[in-house]
């Protein structure tokens, strides 16, 4: 139960030798991984067949990967962390999604590889290895380029500054990633996120009484779901919507939808759209991090917890399930995830003001962390208007990659002024538009 939990904290004992060095390998155990990580030619997702040729292949840990290379290549490689977890097992197409979504960077002269990670659970460090592995894999095959990039996405995020903090560097001290682009970056301290998402749990489950049913099996909100349920992500929306109508327009909720939505909304102080989509996190998220990272360990305690804004405070603090937590589980969860702020290469981060799903404000708690270990100089933050998580708009992608190559080259530190100018170039040419705004925690 505990193999993924040691394996994690082998890696921090690990940190100090880079990912990338197999010197403790055996001959047997490269051989193993040379015929693994063979790959094959396949068909491009996203209708990139006329300008890159794709491969598909799996690594010597069972992590799909998939690469992109342009036929007119800029020498440049985007090495991504797809978000998550996606808490389904991994796929041959697991990162045709990523590659879609990231197209334009591909039809720019970029090359590109994805990994799905070993497993589709939690797990930061571990999947961290992986894109590191992914890294390897490109750089066998062809050849190490010119300048390689870190690009992780939403949890990705967190997967790459992680990866970014313990193995950036190789057995010669030498930098393997030239720079790291995060992009709705989930790199706030983790368990602050978890904590709101218990929080909202409680307080969701003493209105709506129905995750679980007062007729089936009972268990604690902390665990999510009991560990051996297959319940489908549509049958929790199913019951979220049942209790507050919050997948329906206001004039068709009933009075008791209506009643159950606000209370819940001015406990939690979230959006409708950001109450959705973190019920699933407490569900389908806390069943995976609590049984398969954590053993069964209750990572959480409410005990002293004060929740205003329900309209009936009183009887919302007398009725809510309460629970007290085990310090090592916070501790391991802190250990695998949380980032330290020490930089080693240019670093940029996008996000969007009115993101539903990760927060601006992480990145406020990111730009504190990297002051704190002295390497400000090395991070630049950029903010849109958008009110989306995955979908920026194309020309953001691709300013902001340009402004990273050319920081990387000029060791010149960007302005806004001149990302601006440069997503207008690339918003000319494809009629996506640009959206940065001044950023609040610059």
């Amino acid at each position: 139960m505990y193999n993924r939990i040691l394996y994690q904290i082998g890696l921090g004992v690990l940190a100090l030798v880079p990912l990338a060095s197999t010197s403790y390998a055996t001959e047997a155990d490269n051989q193993h991984k040379v015929a693994a990580e063979s790959m094959s030619e396949r068909a491009c997702p996203a209708d990139l067949d006329a300008l890159a040729t794709c491969y598909g292949g799996r690594d010597h840990n069972g992590a799909y990967f998939l690469i992109a290379r342009p036929k007119v290549p800029n020498g440049i490689l985007i090495v991504h962390a797809h978000g998550g977890p996606r808490h389904v097992d991994p796929a041959p197409s697991g990162s045709d999604e990523d590659l879609t979504r990231y197209a334009s960077m591909v039809k720019e002269g970029y090359s590109w590889i994805g990994s799905t990670y070993r497993t589709g659970g939690y797990g930061v460090r571990l999947a961290a290895k992986d894109v590191d592995v992914s890294r390897e894999i490109f750089w066998t095959q062809f050849g190490r380029p010119r300048m390689t990039i870190l690009h992780g996405q939403s949890y990705g995020g967190n997967v790459v500054a992680k990866l970014a903090e313990t193995a950036a560097l190789d057995e010669k001290g030498q930098v393997l990633y030239d720079g790291v682009m995060l992009t709705g970056g989930a790199v706030g301290k983790r368990l602050d996120t978890y904590d709101q998402l218990i929080n909202l749990r409680v307080i969701y489950q003493y209105f709506c009484k129905n995750l679980p049913y007062p007729n089936e099996e009972q268990y604690p909100a902390w665990q999510g779901l009991p560990k051996q349920s297959t319940s489908p992500r549509s049958e929790a929306r199913k019951r979220v919507n049942e209790c507050t109508g919050v997948d329906q327009k206001a004039e068709a909720r009933t009075v008791q939808q209506a009643r159950h939505l606000k209370a819940i909304l001015g406990a939690t102080k979230l959006t409708e759209r950001e109450f959705a989509h973190r019920m699933e996190l407490t569900t389908f998220r806390f069943q995976d991090v609590v049984h398969n990272f954590l053993g069964g360990k209750n990572p959480f305690t409410n005990t002293m917890t004060v929740y205003r804004g329900s309209g009936d405070d009183d009887a919302l603090n007398r009725g809510v399930e309460r629970f007290s937590g085990d310090v090592q589980a916070r501790d391991l969860i802190s250990f695998d995830s949380d980032v330290r702020g020490t930089l080693v290469a240019p670093t940029i981060t996008l996000q969007a003001r009115y993101d539903p799903i990760v927060s601006y404000r992480a990145q406020a708690h990111f730009k504190n962390v990297v002051a704190q270990a002295g390497q400000s100089h090395l991070l630049f933050q950029l903010l849109t208007s958008e009110d989306q998580h995955s979908g920026l708009s194309d020309s953001q992608y691709l300013a902001t990659l340009a402004t990273l190559v050319d920081w990387i080259g000029s060791k010149q530190r960007p302005t806004l002024k001149k990302v601006r100018g440069t997503c207008e170039s690339y918003a000319l040419k494809s009629g996506k538009q640009c959206f940065f705004i001044e950023n609040e925690a610059e």
